[in-house]
């Protein structure tokens, strides 16, 4: 198990991009959470198997339907973001 943290840029606001999210991190198994910045990135924190992880980075590349994501960089996961034991939409 492992955690992972994306920055996701591009038209991820106000396209049902977080929901999009908790959806496929909750088919995958995995806890987190996913949130609005204030430069109109989100950022998801996930927590779960490796595999799952990598699953939902190639999700977050596509987005829904409404979205057009042009980047998902991937940072470290600071030690003090505490990750929730479900997966949620802040």
């Amino acid at each position: 198990m492992e955690a992972r943290r994306w920055i996701v840029r591009g038209q991820v606001q106000g396209v049902g991009f977080r929901w999009f999210v908790w959806r496929e991190a909750e088919r995958l198994g995995l806890a987190g959470w996913a949130h609005n910045r204030p430069d109109g990135s989100v950022e998801v924190v996930a927590h779960g198997p490796e595999a799952a992880l990598e699953d939902l980075q190639r999700t977050l590349a596509q987005g829904p339907r409404l979205a057009r994501v042009v980047g998902v960089e991937r940072l470290e996961v600071p030690q003090e973001i505490e990750v929730p034991k479900t997966f949620t939409v802040n």
